[in-house]
């Protein structure tokens, strides 16, 4: 790598600030074109031994606030696929449950 020759006293502070912000811009957007060559290239090796990526690695990480939906507090008695972690808004079969007079509890994940 070479040592950049440009003279940054001639720029103000707000030109500065305006070319760290670009070149991190710049940056961020590289990282992430490498970041899918790397992926293209990891699953056509996996391939060609005949796994797919998540064969090797699993699944992706989900990008954003949390991995999944939270502790399982409450299942719903007849589809256990049907689960409520006991946050944010009650489901509608939680509700429907409850507007039948039954007790939350009797949901209660083992």
């Amino acid at each position: 790598m070479t040592q950049s020759n440009v003279d940054l006293s001639k720029y103000n502070i707000e030109e500065l600030a305006t070319l760290k912000k670009d070149i991190d811009k710049e940056i961020q957007g590289r990282r992430k074109q490498d970041q899918k060559k790397a992926l293209r290239e990891a699953k056509k090796v996996a391939e060609r031994y005949g796994f797919s990526l998540t064969d090797l690695v699993g699944a992706p990480a989900k990008a954003g606030k949390s991995s999944g939906k939270g502790t399982v507090r409450f299942r719903h008695p007849e589809d256990p696929s049907k689960t409520w972690s006991g946050r944010g808004r009650k489901p509608g079969w939680v509700k429907d449950w409850e507007a039948k007079g039954r007790d939350l509890d009797e949901l209660r994940a083992a």
